[in-house]
């Protein structure tokens, strides 16, 4: 069955000046407009196309990519505001609306806001809320440690960042593991590092495990030929100025450094590393 709100693969029904129906099952042919017809389309053909009412109300299809999609989280910005709401451009013709009741507070023409996009269950409509809390999946989860997952910053705290992983459940990066500048809706790849007994979830941005070590311990070698087989860095050197020059962690710089010394690769030195010949 057809889903509003979601990518779906429909097949043409029939062709008409205006467009392609394509069918929805119980939900009936969905005209597909000619603009977004794909040239050569013809009868029995499947289309993947995302399907949304348009400003009357009418379930339509279009080969547009909205930013996101039912289900989903987004950082979007209010194009206009007025008596019924806060309407947000989402990448399609007709904006997203967010009622006042799903506002935290008043949206401002303008600013960009981090939201949930929903279905209303009791007419299908299409719409977003900025109360996150309630769309946050509280059931346990099964992550397993090391594994990749997508993130979307939320909001800061005294310790870090909380993140919303894969669109479903929260986590916390610790301000301690972060040395790149962050912001509110920005999506980033992580890695889980734990899942507690209390069911928080430990996040990090940086893929743990050996062959991360060597990707850095390779990109240490490529520094130091860039710099005459020498860089006044070592074990000891202020986390800041570490990733500033190697884009890396001192805990993973420490790591490499070490295995590139094991190797016979480098030298330590009291100022900084040197480049074996």
């Amino acid at each position: 069955m057809a889903t509003p709100g979601k990518y779906n693969t429909l097949s043409i029904i029939k062709i008409v000046d205006f467009g392609v129906y394509l069918d929805g099952g119980d939900l009936g042919e969905i005209l597909l407009p000619m603009k977004w017809v794909p040239e050569g389309c013809k009868p029995d053909d499947e289309i993947e196309v995302f399907l949304y009412f348009d400003s009357e109300d009418r379930l339509i299809a279009t080969t547009m990519k909205p930013v996101a999609v039912v289900g989903e989280f987004a950082l979007l910005t209010a194009k206009a505001v007025n008596e019924i709401g806060a309407f947000l451009d989402w990448g399609l013709e007709k904006d997203l609306l967010v009622p006042y009741r799903e506002q935290n507070a008043k949206m401002v023409e303008g600013r960009s806001y981090l939201v949930y996009i929903y279905s209303d269950p009791q007419g299908g409509r299409i719409a977003a809320s900025a109360r996150l809390e309630r769309f946050i999946n509280l059931e346990p989860a099964d992550y397993k440690p090391l594994q990749e997952v997508e993130l979307l910053l939320w909001r800061t705290t005294d310790i870090g960042y909380m993140a919303i992983i894969n669109n479903k459940h929260e986590g916390m990066l610790y301000a301690s593991d972060v040395f790149e500048d962050l912001e509110r809706g920005q999506r980033v790849k992580g890695y889980v590092t734990k899942v507690r007994e209390d069911g928080k979830i430990d996040l990090t941005l940086t893929k743990p495990g050996y062959d991360k070590i060597d990707e850095m311990a390779e990109r240490i070698l490529e520094l130091l030929r860039d710099n005459k087989g020498y860089m006044d860095l070592n074990d000891k050197s202020p986390a800041e100025e570490i990733y500033l020059m190697c884009g890396m962690s001192k805990k993973n710089f420490k790591k490499s450094i070490g295995a590139l010394y094991k190797q016979k690769l480098i030298d330590i030195e009291e100022g900084g590393i040197r480049l074996v010949k």
